[in-house]
C-alpha cells in the first residue's frame, strides 16, 4: 500500500482516516486488526459438543442476520454494527515472519489450531491493512515515533520472557525453558542453537498446564508421528536419538487444581507405546471433593482418576504391557533445588519440597510440610509460565505482574496507547480467550475515536514517516508478500520430505528468500 492521495486538500499524499498502529503479529496482533478493520460486536456461548445443535435450532431465526463461527468449544455470534470504515492498520512485527505463538508456539501435532492462520491471512490482505517484518519496534524505531506518526498504538507483542523458578541450581547444563524447548523445536531463531541434551532416561517437567503437556507428549512420542508434522528437522534428529524414556510432570497443588484441559490430558493418555506411572495417595480424598467442582474440570479430574487408578481392560492392558516408555503427574510437590552432578555443571536431579493443600476447588493453596524428596533426572524443562518484558522506557510497565497497567486495554496515563492479548492480562487462556481480549481492545480504541477522546481529526502520516525512518537507519522491511515467498519456499521443502513445511530457522535464511 503506498501513499495515497487523500480527499483532505491537494497537498496531501497519505489518508486523512484514522491510522492505527499494532506492535506485534500474534493472535492478539492479528485479531485487534480484524476487530478494528470491521468491527464486530462477538456474543460468546460455552458449548460442549451436545448443545450445539440445540443452539443452531434454538437461535435459527436469529442466527440468520448474524455471522456465527466455532472455536475449540466457543460459539461466537456477530450481531451486524454500524463500524467505521475508515480505520486505516499498520502491523509491525520484530521478525520477518508472521502469527507469533501460532507459529513458534503451537504444538507441531496440533495442525488444526493453527488454522486460524487463514483468518489471519485474510486480514493482511485486506486493502486498509498493512504488515511490516523485520523491524524491532524499540530498537529500530521508538514508540514514541511511532505515537507521532499514528492516531493510536497498540501493543500486542506478547510475552517472549520466562518466569524464573527463583532456586538453586536453576543455571545448571539440562535446565530449559519451556518457552525455549517449545522454540527449539518449532523453529523460533533465537532457540536455534539450543541443541538441549536429550541423553538421559528421565525428564522432570515443572508445571502441569498446556504447555507441560506438549513438552512431554513431543519427548515420548514416536519419531514416526513426529515425522509428518512442522517440527523442525534439527529437532526430529535429536528427538529421534533421544534417551529419555520417562517423564514426570510437576504441580504444588492436586488433581483438582491441575491447570491444563482435559484435550491434552487425553492425548497423554492415548500416546502410543506410553503407560501413565501415577501415585495412587495423590488421589486420595478427590472423589468426594468432585460433587462441588464444576463440569470441564469434573470431566478432567475423571480422566485422571480412572488413568490413575482403574484396573484398564483387556486390550489397554495390552496397550500398556507393550509400552517402552512412560509418563506421569506428580502432585503436592515444588521444587526447591536443582541438583549438581557432583564434579560437574549438569543437572542430576531435583529436590521437591513436600506440600499440603489447605482449602479446596480451585482456591486450594499449598502450604510446606517441611518434607523433601529427590528425584533424579538429567533434563529438567521450567514451565511455570512466560512473562511480558518491556519495550520502551516510554511505556509504562508493571514489573510485579509483568504487565502494561491498562483498563480495557487503554494504556493508564497514557492516551492514544493501547494494549491486547496477554501483556493486557498476562499469560493465560486459549487463541479464543485471546480473540475477545483482543477484540475489547479494538472496541476501545473504536470507542475512543468516536467520542473524540482519540482526536483523529487531523491527518496522520502513519508508514509514510515510518518508512522514511527505517531506510535513513538501514532498515529494510519485510512485506506480506515478502513473507508470502517465504511460506511457498518452507512448504515446498518440507513437501519434499512428506512434511506440511519445513521451516527456515535463522533470519538471516528468511530475508534471503524473501528479497529474492
Amino acid at each position: 500500500r503506498g501513499s495515497r492521495v487523500s480527499g483532505c486538500g491537494s497537498a496531501s499524499f497519505y489518508s486523512c482516516g484514522p491510522r492505527v498502529c499494532i506492535v506485534g503479529s500474534g493472535p492478539a496482533g492479528f485479531y485487534t486488526a480484524q476487530h478494528l478493520i470491521k468491527v464486530c460486536p462477538v456474543l460468546l456461548v460455552f458449548l460442549s459438543k451436545g448443545s450445539r445443535s440445540y443452539l443452531q435450532t434454538s437461535f435459527q431465526s436469529f442466527a440468520t442476520t448474524m455471522k456465527s463461527f466455532y472455536i475449540c468449544g466457543f460459539f461466537f455470534i456477530c450481531p451486524p454494527s454500524q463500524a467505521r470504515q475508515d480505520v486505516e492498520v499498520d502491523i509491525y512485527e520484530r521478525l520477518p515472519v508472521p502469527f507469533g505463538l501460532v507459529r513458534f508456539g503451537v504444538a507441531p501435532d496440533h495442525p488444526e489450531v493453527k488454522n486460524v492462520i487463514n483468518t489471519f491471512t485474510q486480514t493482511a490482505n485486506h486493502s486498509r491493512c498493512s504488515f511490516y517484518g523485520n523491524v524491532n519496534v524499540g530498537k529500530d524505531v521508538s514508540v514514541e515515533e511511532l505515537q507521532r506518526a499514528y492516531h493510536a498504538v497498540v501493543l500486542s507483542y506478547g510475552a517472549e520472557g520466562n518466569r524464573r523458578l527463583g532456586v538453586p541450581g536453576e543455571d545448571l547444563a539440562g535446565v530449559y525453558s519451556a518457552r525455549d524447548f517449545v522454540g527449539w523445536y518449532n523453529g523460533l531463531p533465537s532457540c536455534r542453537e539450543l541443541s538441549p541434551d536429550l541423553s538421559c532416561e528421565t525428564a522432570v517437567i515443572l508445571g502441569q498446564g498446556n504447555v507441560a503437556l506438549d513438552v512431554a507428549r513431543v519427548l515420548l512420542s514416536p519419531i514416526n508421528m513426529l515425522k509428518k508434522t512442522d517440527v523442525t528437522q534439527p529437532a526430529l534428529e535429536a528427538l529421534a536419538e533421544s534417551q529419555v524414556r520417562r517423564v514426570l510432570i510437576v504441580g504444588r497443588r492436586g488433581p483438582i487444581q491441575v491447570a491444563c484441559t482435559i484435550k491434552e490430558l487425553r492425548e497423554m493418555v492415548n500416546l502410543p507405546g506410553t503407560r501413565p506411572e501415577m501415585v495412587a495417595a495423590d488421589f486420595e480424598g478427590v472423589t468426594e471433593a468432585l460433587k462441588d467442582v464444576p463440569r470441564p474440570r469434573k470431566r478432567l479430574t475423571e480422566l485422571m482418576l480412572k488413568t490413575a487408578l482403574e484396573i484398564p481392560g483387556e486390550k489397554e492392558q495390552q496397550r500398556r504391557s507393550m509400552a517402552s516408555r512412560t509418563w506421569g503427574f506428580r502432585f503436592f510437590r515444588n521444587p526447591v533445588e536443582v541438583l549438581a552432578d557432583p564434579g560437574s555443571n549438569r543437572t542430576a536431579g531435583v529436590r521437591l519440597a513436600v506440600n499440603r493443600l489447605e482449602g479446596s476447588g480451585e482456591g486450594g493453596r499449598a502450604v510446606l510440610t517441611g518434607e523433601v524428596e529427590d528425584v533424579s533426572c538429567g533434563l529438567v524443562i521450567n514451565s511455570i509460565g512466560y512473562k511480558s518484558l518491556p519495550i520502551d522506557p516510554s511505556v509504562p510497565f508493571d514489573s510485579r505482574r509483568a504487565v502494561v497497567p491498562n483498563n480495557m486495554g487503554r494504556v493508564q496515563q497514557a492516551t492514544g496507547l493501547y494494549c491486547s492479548g496477554w501483556l493486557k492480562t498476562g499469560p493465560t487462556g486459549v487463541i479464543a480467550t485471546t480473540m475477545n481480549n483482543s477484540f475489547d481492545t479494538a472496541r476501545s480504541v473504536v470507542e475512543d475515536m468516536d467520542s473524540g477522546t482519540l482526536d483523529v481529526s487531523a491527518a496522520k502520516s502513519g508508514s509514510q514517516t515510518i518508512s522514511a525512518l527505517l531506510e535513513e537507519r538501514g532498515v529494510k522491511p519485510v512485506t506480506f508478500s515478502d513473507w508470502e515467498k517465504i511460506n511457498h519456499a518452507e512448504m515446498r521443502k518440507g513437501e519434499a520430505v512428506g512434511k506440511p513445511r519445513e521451516k527456515l530457522l535463522t533470519v538471516e535464511e528468511m530475508l534471503q528468500v524473501a528479497r529474492a
